[in-house]
């Protein structure tokens, strides 16, 4: 019996499907993890119909890089995937400052929806200018 897919979006590396021609789709644990990097990229007021959509975190990467600040990004990592990412339910968050890089590590363990293992990834936050 094949598995059944729970959850599907649009690659947005936009590539063709190389049998359909179509639009690639992402499913299940790789729809999720793109979503929430892409949810932590996106700063309030980025996407036209939903101004809210997004998280602060780009501001705080413009603040000096402290275990203070990081806590704050380790917060709103937490705030922005509660807020907007339904299928992802947060076991942990680490959050590493590296001043001489001026750069913070997020290292993020969450379950999807019913899964009971654990899908982890780690995305480096850095000043884009």
């Amino acid at each position: 019996m094949a598995k059944q897919r729970l959850y599907s979006d649009i690659d947005l590396r936009f590539t063709p499907n190389p049998v359909t021609g179509d639009v690639s789709f992402s499913y299940d644990d790789q729809a999720v993890i793109r979503s929430v990097r892409n949810l932590l990229s996106t700063k309030p007021y980025e996407r036209l119909w939903n101004p809210t959509l997004g998280s602060e975190i780009d501001n705080l990467l413009f603040e000096p890089i402290t275990p203070l600040n990081a806590t704050l990004v380790k917060d709103e990592v937490i705030r922005t995937i509660n807020n907007y990412e339904p299928r992802a339910i947060i076991a942990s968050v680490d959050v590493n400052a590296y001043p001489d890089q001026n750069a913070y590590q997020v290292s993020l363990i969450f379950y999807i929806g019913n899964n009971t293992t654990p899908t982890g990834i780690s995305i480096i936050l850095q000043r884009a200018r």
